[in-house]
């Protein structure tokens, strides 16, 4: 019942955890590049915090359903994350660096997908309401980059190690406040397999690729990029805040909108706006007007896709499915689409004007559309207020 949600609990969990990506996403790219890696080696190391999501959150999404418990595993993840982030600035070399990424990566990528599950768990039949939930991880988001942006112009971005390894440890003791709710269904669906070679299914996964394929860059190089045209860290740490912001408007209003106007026109529209997106900050990157607007955009092509996305990894992974599913959510389109999109932007802007980055990033999203207009059909893009047959 309404009443038995734990609003407080789970939004603190989302509010810390996105802080964590608040310090990463922004800054570490300034980090890297300040201790003297070259884009290529950036590329790389940005793109292993990102490519262990195409294993680790499966991994830990079916020893998770095998287990039935989810919360000692968040709560173990979070900790030896922050404890292996904080070695981040004993390496000033390239490959002891990477395997240090890859270990924090593979416990960094274990806790959100599992913590989705928990979510919708608690929300059941309040599916839609997730966004107002996911809401408080952009705050956190917000408060982390700003506040951090404005640290590094005072002493430097060598701090950022020891906040995230900070935040990490935060997020461990909020895990231990969260209480493991009941399974949504205990029935078995069958093999993943029999999921997976749905078309809808495997047209949502392939979309969701290209979508963070397309975001590649903008994980990797945007910081970079912005600075490259004349902005400083203190007005980069702004733009990062103000997507975000964004970004809440739209978890706020996606409950209305499922409702209303439906899963499949709501990711046609994102996909269409990120490209959008990428195509003015190729253009126009020099305007601080052009910047912000391009930001605002930021509501649909990770807000409202991302809103979309788990409300039907939900409505299509059942069961004992539901970490699982998660987890491939997480690998196929963070993982595999971020962290190749991460790899190439490095070698985009190695080898030629820094403007291709994100010409490539819109054509990425302009893929994603064609796909999703191709496969997204079935009852479970039926609106937020009727129930897909497979959910009986």
């Amino acid at each position: 019942m309404p009443g038995a949600l734990p609003y407080g609990r789970l939004s603190a969990f989302y509010a810390v955890y996105f802080s964590t990506l608040g310090l990463i996403l922004p800054f570490w790219s300034v980090y890297l590049d300040a201790v003297g890696f070259s884009a290529s080696e950036i590329g790389a190391l940005v793109g292993a915090m990102l490519g262990l999501k195409i294993i680790a959150p499966y991994l830990w999404g079916q020893l998770a359903d095998r287990l039935g418990r989810r919360l000692p595993i968040i709560r173990l993840a979070a900790l030896l994350a922050g404890l292996s982030f904080a070695a981040v600035p004993v390496f000033d070399r390239f490959w002891p660096l990477l395997a240090v990424v890859i270990v924090f990566a593979f416990f960094w990528n274990a806790a959100l997908p599992q913590f989705e599950v928990i979510t919708f768990n608690h929300l059941r039949e309040q599916a839609d309401r997730y966004g107002q939930i996911r809401v408080w991880g952009s705050v956190g988001f917000i408060v982390a980059s700003v506040g951090l942006g404005a640290w590094i112009e005072q002493v430097g971005v060598q701090v950022l190690p020891y906040a995230v390894a900070v935040a990490m440890l935060v997020l461990a003791a909020v895990a231990m406040m969260v209480r493991e709710p009941s399974a949504q269904t205990t029935h078995d669906p069958g093999p993943m397999w029999q999921t997976l070679r749905q078309p809808m299914v495997a047209g949502l996964l392939l979309t969701c690729a290209l979508m963070q394929l397309s975001h590649g860059p903008y994980y990797g190089f945007y910081s970079l990029y912005v600075r490259s045209h004349g902005h400083g860290e203190g007005l980069i740490g702004w733009l990062w805040a103000l997507g975000v912001v964004a970004e809440i408007l739209t978890f706020l209003l996606a409950p209305v909108w499922l409702r209303r106007i439906g899963p499949r026109q709501l990711m046609l529209a994102a996909l269409a706006i990120a490209a959008l997106r990428w195509v003015l900050l190729a253009l126009f990157a020099e305007s601080l007007g052009m910047l912000v607007f391009i930001q605002c955009l930021h509501m649909a092509s990770f807000g409202l896709y991302h809103a979309v996305g788990v409300f039907l990894i939900n409505r299509v992974f059942l069961g004992r499915q539901q970490g699982r599913g998660q987890a491939l959510y997480s690998a196929i389109s963070l993982g595999l689409g971020g962290a190749l999109g991460s790899v190439l932007g490095g070698m985009i802007w190695d080898h030629g004007p820094s403007e291709a980055l994100f010409l490539f990033a819109a054509i990425a999203a302009s893929l994603g559309f064609a796909v999703a207009w191709v496969t997204l059909r079935g009852p479970a893009l039926a609106r937020s207020g009727s129930r897909p047959a497979a959910d009986g």
